[in-house]
């Protein structure tokens, strides 16, 4: 199982990066894998200002639609391009071509709050 250490992770199985005060955001290597194929990835909040835990989108796989949750409170400022024809990157690449947006931070402290590594291979029994 893939947990990088640098990242956080939330209960909801995204992880988050973090440069400044923009953090770039996708679902873990678990929840793909729970997922299975992924067939579409819809993010139509890109320019909105969310509250942490709010939905921001959806993933889509074979059997079953997702919603995905903000993991920091901010702005939406990007979400990946290329998953619109490419939406398999979130499958074999969850941290790398596969991230799904951009978010400038409105309260920096939130990724304190978030799980670190360890944690998150606790939560999922890794």
């Amino acid at each position: 199982m893939n947990i990088p250490s640098e990242l956080k992770y939330t209960k909801d199985h995204e992880w988050v990066s973090i440069e400044g005060d923009i953090a770039t955001v996708g679902i873990t290597h678990f929840a793909q894998g729970e997922l299975g194929d992924i067939v579409y990835v819809e993010v139509e909040t890109v320019d909105e200002t969310l509250e942490a835990e709010e939905i921001f989108g959806t993933v889509e796989a074979v059997k079953t639609v997702s919603d995905l949750f903000l993991p920091m409170s901010g702005e939406i400022i990007e979400f990946n391009k290329v998953l619109e024809d490419e939406p398999e990157k979130v499958n074999s690449d969850p941290y790398g071509d596969g991230w799904m947006i951009k978010l400038k931070c409105s309260d920096i402290s939130q990724f304190d709050d978030l799980l670190s590594a360890e944690d998150y291979k606790v939560l999922i029994g890794a």
